[in-house]
């Protein structure tokens, strides 16, 4: 599993599970959109921890700085 993630894309989506989080405990979203909504921030936590995303895979995607050699 090579990571595929950089800072700024973990960053995003730290911020994005904390506030789908913070919405959901609040009962701004609740029922079927919260379960959805608890579950993409799980999503996202576990991504950004492990610096990993599958969704990237199909399409080629990084957003790691690459290391220019010099």
């Amino acid at each position: 599993m090579k990571k595929n993630m950089g800072s700024t894309d973990r960053l995003v989506r730290l911020i994005a599970a904390a506030v789908l989080s913070i919405l959901y405990f609040m009962g701004v979203l609740s029922g079927t959109i919260g379960a959805i909504a608890l579950v993409v921030a799980a999503i996202f936590l576990l991504t950004s921890f492990v610096s990993f995303c599958p969704a990237y895979l199909p399409f080629g995607i990084s957003t790691c700085k690459t290391k220019e050699e010099g």
